[in-house]
């Protein structure tokens, strides 16, 4: 009797031990880096002269941002959400979409939540996707180039 306790004391231990040695640690957007991103995104776009819908979005497409510039049409609003979802779940530029129909791939058309248009970056850390953000409001390269300088602002050394 005294081993089978033994015996289940150790599985135990060796359990407990591998659960919390398996653990990882994970990246995620905080407060703070989502306003760091949205500073960044706002200066850029005043800069530029656009007024823009900015969207941000965990690596599972969760909104976790979504801010409509006042100039900025009612429509950007769902098209921000689309950009950034498609690199969120898809972890690429949304631009890959849009030069895949380019190219006459029409399959891009029915990908679940693809969207073929510019201005939707993924969030990398340690070459992970840990979110996205996208804008939407201007010509969709200068949409993409706010994009990046919140990406930028974030991940700066």
């Amino acid at each position: 009797m005294l081993s089978m306790i033994k015996l289940v004391v150790f599985f135990l231990s060796v359990a407990f031990l591998a659960s919390a040695v398996d653990l990882p640690l994970k990246k995620y957007l905080n407060l703070a880096a989502l306003k760091t991103m949205v500073a960044a995104a706002e200066t850029e776009a005043q800069k530029r002269n656009v007024q823009v819908t900015i969207c941000i979005m965990d690596e599972s497409g969760n909104l976790l941002f979504l801010q409509k510039a006042d100039g900025s049409g009612l429509n950007t609003i769902q098209f921000a959400q689309k950009k950034a979802k498609y690199a969120a779940l898809y972890g690429r530029a949304s631009a890959v979409a849009e030069e895949s129909l380019k190219k006459g791939d029409l399959g891009i058309l029915v990908f679940p939540d693809g969207f073929p248009n510019r201005g939707g970056l993924p969030v990398k850390v340690d070459g992970k996707t840990i979110g996205s953000i996208a804008c939407s409001g201007a010509a969709s390269e200068v949409d993409e180039a706010i994009s990046q300088a919140a990406i930028d602002a974030l991940l700066k050394p």
